[in-house]
């Protein structure tokens, strides 16, 4: 079980991510959107939208430095592992308490707006739910073993985690791992597998290249032409 989970799992999550964002790719290309309903109500989701965003960002930027970001580094910088645990436990914990703020009030929303509810679909429904797990299992899980200096995963999920990407696995480094972190490594592994299928897709679909694109010109009108244009003549008379 050890194998297939920490060994077998990692893979078949890979292999169906990139299957599926060719697939959507090449056949579903213009539905390689996140399907705004903001036509339908904007007021709540100006709230919820940033919301989650913002959350989920944090989340991710918190799970990229506690996965691939070695202890060595953190202790060359003076971080000690006390100082590292608290900030990883406020930082994820407010970073979490928004995003599961935002999905509810996205769920909510989805629920108590007709038009809105009739445009949701079975994918988005699994989606919320498997999402919404995985957050807040890593909330509890992080929150169970928050005295002290906490659950150090950079010494076992961490390294399992930087394996998988050598082609060897390290499964013995999961030997130990508390029951919580397992569940919320599988269920993340199953978000990860979804998100080509689902509206989570689009966030590959991200104008990064805004960013690199010249800036746009705008030409700037006199003030004395502010307002509307007044009618020219094609031709002025010249005399009586």
């Amino acid at each position: 079980m050890s194998t297939l989970l920490w060994g077998v799992l990692p893979y078949v999550t890979l292999a169906l991510l990139v299957a599926g964002l060719v697939w959507r790719h090449r056949y579903d290309r213009f539905g390689w959107t996140p399907r705004s309903s903001q036509v339908y109500e904007s007021k709540l989701l100006n709230i919820a939208s940033p919301a989650f965003h913002y959350g989920i960002l944090f989340v991710l930027v918190g799970h990229a430095v506690g996965l691939f970001v070695p202890e060595s580094w953190t202790d060359a910088l003076g971080v000690s592992q006390h100082a590292y645990h608290l900030f990883s436990l406020y930082g994820g914990t407010a970073a979490g308490v928004v995003t599961v703020a935002g999905i509810v009030l996205l769920i909510y929303r989805r629920r108590t707006n007709a038009p809105v509810f009739r445009a949701t679909t079975a994918d988005d429904k699994l989606m919320y739910v498997v999402l919404l797990a995985a957050i807040v299992m890593g909330m509890v899980a992080k929150l169970s073993h928050a005295s002290g200096d906490g659950y150090d995963y950079r010494q076992s999920i961490a390294p399992w985690a930087r394996s998988l990407f050598t082609l060897q696995p390290d499964v013995d480094r999961m030997a130990g791992v508390p029951v919580l972190y397992e569940v919320h490594a599988v269920i993340g592994m199953v978000l990860i597998a979804l998100v080509p299928y689902t509206r989570l897709v689009h966030m590959f679909g991200a104008p990064v290249q805004y960013l690199f694109r010249p800036y746009v010109v705008y030409r700037r009108r006199d003030p004395g032409e502010l307002g509307p244009r007044p009618e020219r003549r094609g031709w002025e008379r010249t005399g009586s």
